[in-house]
């Protein structure tokens, strides 16, 4: 893969070889972060589990105690009096099966969290083939199926993110942005983190996390030692 010049000068700060404590690699990751837009430093920790074994996956959520830097839209699916509670709380947006057809047929997706009540999901189910290859379908273990829509709502506005395993059982999340102090992602990083190991399957036998990279947007990654955690 070519990379254009501005990478390639990022690039030669990071020593390949070597395995950065966090404080180190958030400074580095910030310093390598050269582009003209506040990027995005995320986090990909490639573990031992093994995804196509339903007791090795991994989901959750975790509130970042600095938030993300992002503005970010909720959708909450509702119905009585749950509609005026997620519109006090702040929902970007808030329907019921009017929804569908909008989301099915049009192709609407302005949001970046879907939120539903319980009683909504078999309404909800029916979008499953669009929401879930783009990781928007409202999931128990993420809090995102809830009668609690205010709380839902509050939580994410505030930084809340979900992880997950990828295909190639790797977990991606944001921890900030470039513009962050040290301090904020190093928070956010130790949240994440924790969060992470918490969450390991007991069928995962052997090392768990096998690598941890930060990296920015448009930056060359930055590999930690893993020993750390």
């Amino acid at each position: 893969m070519k990379h254009g010049k501005k990478y390639n000068e990022a690039a030669k700060l990071v020593d390949r070889a070597n395995l950065y404590d966090p404080d180190e690699a958030i400074a580095l990751v910030k310093k390598t972060a050269g582009a003209k837009f506040d990027e995005t430093i995320e986090v990909h920790i490639r573990t031992g589990c093994d995804g196509r074994h339903a007791e090795q996956q991994i989901r959750g959520a975790v509130v970042l105690p600095n938030g993300t830097g992002k503005t970010v839209r909720v959708l909450v699916f509702a119905k009585g009096d749950k509609v005026n509670e997620a519109e006090a709380a702040g929902a970007d947006y808030v329907g019921g099966e009017e929804l569908i057809p909008k989301i099915q047929k049009e192709g609407w997706l302005e949001f970046d969290v879907a939120v539903a009540t319980p009683d909504m999901m078999g309404v909800v189910g029916r979008l499953g083939k669009v929401l879930g290859p783009k990781g928007l379908m409202p999931n128990p273990k993420a809090g995102t199926v809830t009668m609690d829509v205010a709380k839902a709502i509050k939580d994410i506005k505030a930084g809340k993110i979900e992880y997950r395993l990828d295909k190639t059982n790797i977990v991606h999340a944001p921890i900030g942005k470039a513009s962050f102090t040290d301090e904020a992602l190093k928070e956010n990083f130790n949240a994440l983190m924790d969060a992470i190991i918490k969450a390991r399957p007991s069928a995962v036998k052997g090392q768990y996390l096998r690598s941890v990279t930060l990296a920015s947007t448009m930056g060359p990654g930055v590999k930690l030692n893993v020993a750390k955690f």
